[in-house]
């Protein structure tokens, strides 16, 4: 027994400390010489090598869009075949999901739970496609002359899209000027990529909650990265590109695990201090604790409810405004609920994804139908915790062939069965299914669904990210939802508590013997030399 307890004594008093010690400096440390590289480079302006004033061919008065993207393509000349094949301009990719096998999504086939989708609303959705007159099915994905090349490199801020123009922008004397556009022509700036990511889902911030119009001005409080007073970089110092392929993922229209763009290829996978906040990232993405909210400057659309659209009052359409101007019931659209500073939801998420297709049979046993699927758990190695914006609703489904509807929501004129126009959800069904085409039982209802978007922009400086008791307490935290591991602090487990006692009272018992044991030794040696 005396062996045994000698044992426990030298292994806690001596072995464990070395452990523990030789861990601690093998353990990798912080590695800032990516980052600092990175701060002196991105302030510096991006200065085109080409003078387009100087070309004699964008002088020209031109009649359509068409011969300014022809101009283009005289000098740039591979570049109308990748931007055919590229997502920004097919609005689909060839994708491997689980279950399903290789498929073709994307913005042009996938549903949504805002505007629930694009076909039979070409004619209004193409205000935000790289390209021109994509006004239904016929539109050619193969002509390069399709392409919208100024709507992502116009330098002067002044070319927009024209409003239910299929992707054209105004012609004549009311539209913009093209020839200074064209001689201005340069790298994107991050005002050509918010025309359309900022104003998703139908306005300002609605659709993602961090992405929107005041990342252009507001301050690194907002976001580190394009704070105009921390590194004010723009979109593409992130968002690179190759042969127009941009680099970053939206797995609202996305499923695989490819051409992501992650915290880590710029601050490395320790970019810490303090060695336990590495270990963090092991399971833990950047964004969880450096975005603790977002919709930080003005309120994102939470809950949007389809159902109760087409309400008249004194037979004429109407939408009620909250108090920052927010509409919060309009007559076409129904009733929503914004939220400001909003905390995220976390899940497990390891890159892949799925998505309900309008073709799918919907489950009215489920509380909720998921329009998209975050895949991912704790016992995947290629899972981390991720900050989610999670958008919920009511949209139309089909009771009797249990399938989601996409109804005719736009149109050039009354008359033609487009909800925003005529408040008749009725002929709106009956017009999308048939344009899509799918059968169409004539019956339909709403249903719950929830959208899942991760949260990526408006990371806030690190004296403001997520502490550790905000996780790591039994008292409603940030990952309360998360049950499927330990997690301490927060979870109880007898054998692990009782380790932890244990190991702790092991501890002290090791450092007092071992003190007493110095202690009777050097009484020993002391009185040997008195003898």
């Amino acid at each position: 027994m005396k062996k045994f307890t000698k044992a426990i004594t030298f292994f806690l008093a001596i072995v464990a400390p070395l452990i523990i010690i030789t861990v601690a400096l093998r353990a990798p440390r912080a590695d800032h010489s990516m980052l600092e590289a990175l701060r002196q480079e991105y302030p510096k302006e991006h200065k085109s090598g080409v003078d387009h004033s100087k070309m004699e061919i964008l002088q020209k008065d031109f009649s359509n869009p068409h011969e300014m993207t022809a101009a283009c393509l005289t000098c740039h000349t591979e570049r109308g075949t990748e931007l055919l094949h590229s997502a920004h301009f097919k609005w689909e990719r060839e994708e491997f999901i689980p279950g399903r096998g290789v498929t073709y999504l994307g913005k042009k086939n996938l549903i949504n739970n805002f505007c629930t989708g694009v076909k039979s609303n070409e004619g209004s959705c193409m205000k935000c496609h790289a390209g021109y007159g994509w006004n239904d099915k016929t539109f050619d994905f193969t002509n390069p002359f399709n392409i919208d090349c100024i709507v992502c490199h116009d330098n002067t801020g002044t070319y927009k899209k024209a409003s239910g123009g299929a992707g054209y922008p105004e012609m004549g004397p009311d539209g913009p000027d093209f020839k200074k556009i064209l001689a201005s022509m340069g790298q994107p700036k991050s005002e050509n990529c918010g025309n359309c990511h900022f104003g998703g889902g139908g306005g300002n911030n609605v659709k993602h909650g961090d992405l929107e119009i005041a990342l252009l001005t507001a301050g690194r409080d907002v976001d580190v990265h394009m704070g105009v007073d921390g590194a004010n970089m723009s979109c593409v110092d992130c968002h690179t590109a190759e042969n127009h392929v941009m680099k970053g993922r939206y797995y609202g229209v996305s499923s695989t695990n490819t051409q992501r763009l992650n915290c880590e290829d710029c601050h490395t996978e320790f970019p810490h201090q303090k060695n336990i906040l590495n270990e963090h990232s092991i399971k833990v993405g950047c964004q969880t604790c450096h975005i603790p909210i977002y919709a930080k400057v003005n309120a994102t659309k939470m809950y949007w409810d389809w159902a109760t659209a087409t309400r008249k009052k004194d037979g004429k359409e109407y939408e009620l405004l909250d108090a920052d101007g927010n509409i919060v019931y309009t007559s076409i659209k129904g009733d929503f609920v914004w939220e400001k500073n909003v905390k995220p939801e976390y899940f497990w998420f390891n890159g892949t994804a799925d998505h309900h297709l309008i073709t799918d049979k919907v489950d009215t046993l489920s509380a909720v139908l998921k329009i998209n699927t975050l895949f991912g758990e704790y016992r995947d190695r290629n899972s981390k915790i991720v900050p989610v914006k999670v958008h919920r609703g009511r949209q139309p489904y089909d009771t009797e062939h249990l399938t989601i509807i996409q109804a005719k929501l736009w149109d050039k004129e009354k008359g033609k069965g487009a909800l925003w126009l005529d408040l008749d959800w009725e002929r709106s069904i009956e017009e999308g299914m048939a344009y899509i085409p799918l059968p169409y039982s004539g019956k339909y209802d709403f249903i719950q669904t929830e959208m899942y978007m991760p949260v990526n922009h408006m990371v806030s400086p690190a004296s403001q990210a997520v502490t550790c008791k905000e996780c790591h307490t039994r008292n409603d935290g940030r990952l309360a939802t998360l049950t499927d591991f330990y997690m301490p602090g927060r979870d109880r487990n007898r054998f692990i508590d009782l380790a932890g006692q244990l190991t702790l009272i092991l501890s002290f018992v090791g450092i007092f013997v071992h003190a007493s044991i110095r202690y009777m030794a050097a009484r020993k040696r002391k009185a040997a030399q008195i003898q």
